[in-house]
């Protein structure tokens, strides 16, 4: 039964990726979906979106302790691409010093909530990738 299951589960991914792909062949050009990948994939996004996600409203400098090796540009870099990608928003205040303060959007909570997803679905399947890699590493020694 269960192969069945599995054979079915396959059948619909496909018919999911056929949509996909078709909207891939219409805009060669420019593909959002790769695009978006590539924004929330690089490890500095990622650490942003779950600290925020953790922390709720954060300063700049807060978070820059929280992420451990970024850089201030890197940091500025990354919360500008997360702002203009509508994920998180940033709230300045007229005081000296200037008090900055980041917040995730609807919209990047909604991402948080996939990302998160990933997250369980990796340290469930961590066994099995570890197995699967040991196989692999003695098969190609």
């Amino acid at each position: 039964m269960e192969a069945i299951n599995t054979e079915n589960q396959l059948i619909e991914l496909q018919k999911q990726l056929e949509v996909f792909f078709q909207e891939e062949k219409k805009h060669h050009e420019f593909c959002p979906v790769r695009d978006i990948m590539d924004r929330f994939g690089d490890k500095w996004s990622l650490l942003a979106i779950l600290n925020l996600g953790y922390s709720g409203i954060t300063r700049f400098n807060e978070l820059k302790s929280k992420i451990d090796g970024i850089s201030q540009r890197m940091l500025t870099v990354t919360l500008r691409s997360l702002e203009r990608d509508g994920l998180i928003t940033r709230k300045i205040y007229a005081e000296i010093p200037p008090r900055v303060e980041y917040e995730l959007t609807p919209l990047g909570i909604g991402l948080l909530q996939k990302l998160l997803d990933l997250a369980q679905w990796a340290s469930g399947s961590m066994e099995e990738i570890v197995s699967a890699r040991a196989k692999y590493d003695l098969r190609n020694q």
